[in-house]
């Protein structure tokens, strides 16, 4: 007999596709749908390099303490303690993904990074694309908006993976206020695919970054990101497109030497939660009924994001 954890799963892996006929229709800017910040870190590999966007003083931190400092980082690095497959049967459907080179690789391959590498970006995508094939009613929005070390031939070369792996799957770029689920689901539609960089205007399916803003709060003080995402919200309605309501909290520096043993889960979590108990109770200001997409940093209790059309704690709005 499946356990009510797995029945709970079970509900929010295809989640879209029993949402009820009087929402098939409503633009997906107008709903909002659970994502998570730095999608890929629970992936992070402590024996990699330092990534190439570090400053200075991080890289130097590394070249004396070594493994020490890694797995230090990895503790503030890691927003997620689920891999795709696993974010996915928790309903999220955008992914925050950050693309690089990695220096000194024989191979030339991309992979996800933040701080330090994480998995290869054609494995990740295949993962996902994995669960789609099971899940054909469920929609993702993929948002490639940082990139490290890459020249044209790299963007190519991401362009063709997304090809291979996606095919028609993907939704051309057009006007965001047309997409809902039942236009998607009539042209076998899955995967939005934004990507922050001039390239998109050469590739038909791929959107322009400017298509899924994601303002961002960088405060430890809940109280000033509900004040921030209260005001974004409102502010996203002018834009006509995707939006994302990044419920992070962002540690600063003294934030972490302070914490530095203990992580971004033991030192963020609990201020974190406050924030997403507080915006899930209000009523006035229609947060439940508004939201689009809320992204999360860590989807099993700590950022959300999202557009609305996102929740991070992200929020895709």
């Amino acid at each position: 007999m499946a356990s009510s954890q797995g029945k709970s799963e079970l509900k929010f892996a295809d989640w879209m596709a029993t949402l009820p006929d009087s929402i098939h229709s409503i633009p997906l800017t107008n709903l909002a749908i659970p994502g998570s910040h730095d999608s890929f870190s629970f992936y992070i590999d402590e024996a990699s390099p330092v990534g190439p966007e570090q400053p200075e003083t991080v890289q130097n931190f590394v070249s004396v303490f070594g493994t020490v400092a890694k797995k230090l980082m990895r503790k503030w690095l890691a927003t997620q303690t689920m891999n795709f497959t696993g974010q996915l049967g928790a309903g999220i459907r955008y992914f925050d993904l950050r693309i690089s080179t990695k220096p000194r690789d024989p191979d030339n391959e991309l992979y996800f990074a933040h701080g330090l590498f994480s998995a290869k970006v054609n494995e990740g995508l295949e993962e996902i694309n994995a669960f789609l094939t099971d899940h054909h009613k469920e929609v993702v929005f993929l948002d490639f908006n940082h990139f490290y070390g890459m020249q044209k031939y790299h963007h190519e070369k991401l362009v063709q993976m997304l090809k291979d792996i996606y095919g028609n799957k993907m939704c051309p770029a057009i006007f965001a206020q047309e997409v809902s689920l039942k236009y998607l689901w009539e042209k076998d539609y899955q995967v939005l695919v934004f990507y922050h960089s001039p390239v998109a205007l050469e590739v038909p399916f791929l959107w322009p970054g400017q298509m899924m803003p994601a303002p961002w709060a960088n405060t430890t003080d809940p109280e000033k990101l509900i004040q921030f995402l209260q005001a974004s919200i409102t502010e996203r309605r002018k834009k006509g497109s995707f939006f994302i309501s990044q419920v992070v909290l962002t540690p600063k520096a003294s934030t972490v030497v302070k914490g530095v043993a203990s992580g971004l889960r033991e030192t963020i979590t609990e201020r974190q939660n406050f924030v997403l108990y507080t915006l899930g109770k209000d009523e006035d200001r229609g947060w439940t009924r508004r939201l689009g997409k809320v992204s999360d940093h860590q989807t099993a209790g700590t950022n959300m994001e999202g557009p609305t059309g996102s929740l991070s704690a992200s929020c895709t709005t």
